[in-house]
């Protein structure tokens, strides 16, 4: 567990973003022209930002109050270059061109549009002229920003669902807390190492990547869907039959063991064949595919062999009988959709039990 925490220590560091055409390999078209636009013009000129005035309710002319802004805007830090503005036909709308001086997917640049709203506050609230910022650099930002703020109530959503059904089925508090602690850690030891390799660079000639610096804003979406389904996949197939080897009058040390010795090769083997599945796109030229074939091989990999097989089992038989209780309260008002019972009395002959299991099946 401590070893997981380490790792999910450069999770801290996450952003999110969209990857611009540096991400593609050094030997395509795109790539190069976008080498060749940083060397002649500097990184902002990637992603230049479109700055539009509207002066429809306050009648001004627009040119004119785009100017002034325009003037405003060059102050900033990191601003290179603002465009004269161009009026429309009717003069109550101007756009202007910014061009920031780092590149699109820059932590920098992401200040710079922030910093150009705050400036312009002032003018929008006083009514004199609507400014907005946008362009394709300004939208890709909004959006990770926008999936960043939500990937918290997706996540409290989808664990708190699983959660709940796993007090259903197994008849605990404990087995989902546990279940629900071990996946989050297991899912920022993921983020951490995808951290560590696609913005922080490391293992960058190993495995092939063109650039860094960010993390595709889908791809946490996606890998905690996924991770997270496997993993109560994984979570059923081992505590599963530990519960029914209790019910069945078992120790509890006696039910992990056995449980445990039934499940443990079927894990190990979906394991592995997803590992093998998901590490394939390790192999594909473009970082962007690079980057959801490692995360979701990682995150497998943490959470059967590390989590499931090895902390488990651990936990399950630090907790003991305590780690099958459950409130009598909460019982009665739980439907009940598992086969066995915990207050099963135990077979005292292996008849009895042959019985007992068949009768139950």
């Amino acid at each position: 567990m401590v070893l997981l925490g380490v790792l999910a220590v450069p999770a801290l560091d996450l952003r999110l973003g969209l990857p611009d055409d540096s991400a593609e390999p050094e030997s395509s078209t795109s790539h190069q022209a976008y080498d060749l636009l940083t060397e002649g013009f500097g990184p902002g000129f990637n992603g230049p930002l479109t700055v539009v005035v509207d002066t429809a309710k306050s009648g001004k002319d627009a040119a004119a109050t785009a100017e002034g802004i325009g003037r405003e805007l060059a102050g900033i830090r990191g601003v290179e270059d603002v465009s004269p503005p161009v009026p429309n036909k009717s003069g109550d709308a101007a756009v202007m061109s910014v061009v920031p001086g780092s590149g699109p997917t820059a932590a920098a640049t992401e200040q710079v549009v922030d910093d150009i709203r705050a400036a312009v506050k002032d003018t929008r609230d006083s009514g004199e002229a609507a400014v907005a910022v946008t362009g394709q650099t300004a939208i890709n930002i909004d959006m990770s920003k926008r999936i960043g703020d939500t990937l918290l109530p997706y996540l409290l959503i989808v664990v708190g669902c699983a959660f709940l059904l796993m007090i259903i089925i197994f008849r605990s508090i404990l087995v989902p807390v546990k279940a629900t602690l071990g996946f989050l850690l297991s899912l920022a030891a993921t983020f951490g190492a995808l951290v560590a390799v696609f913005q922080w660079g490391w293992l960058n000639d190993l495995l092939g990547i063109h650039s860094t610096g960010i993390i595709v804003n889908l791809l946490p979406v996606i890998v905690i869907g996924l991770s997270f389904g496997l993993a109560v996949d994984y979570e059923m197939f081992l505590v599963t039959r530990m519960r029914e080897e209790y019910a069945r009058g078992n120790t509890p040390a006696e039910a992990i063991v056995k449980g445990f010795m039934q499940s443990a090769r079927v894990v190990t083997a979906l394991a592995l064949i997803m590992i093998s599945v998901f590490a394939g796109f390790i192999l594909a030229d473009a970082d962007l595919t690079k980057s959801f074939g490692f995360a979701l091989a990682v995150a497998v990999f943490l959470d059967a062999f590390v989590l499931r097989v090895t902390i488990v089992p651990a936990v399950m038989a630090l907790f003991d009988r305590a780690a099958w209780w459950l409130p009598q309260w909460l019982d009665r008002r739980l439907p009940h959709l598992d086969i066995e019972k915990s207050d099963i009395a135990p077979p005292e002959t292996d008849r009895d039990l042959e019985e007992s299991a068949g009768s139950r099946s």
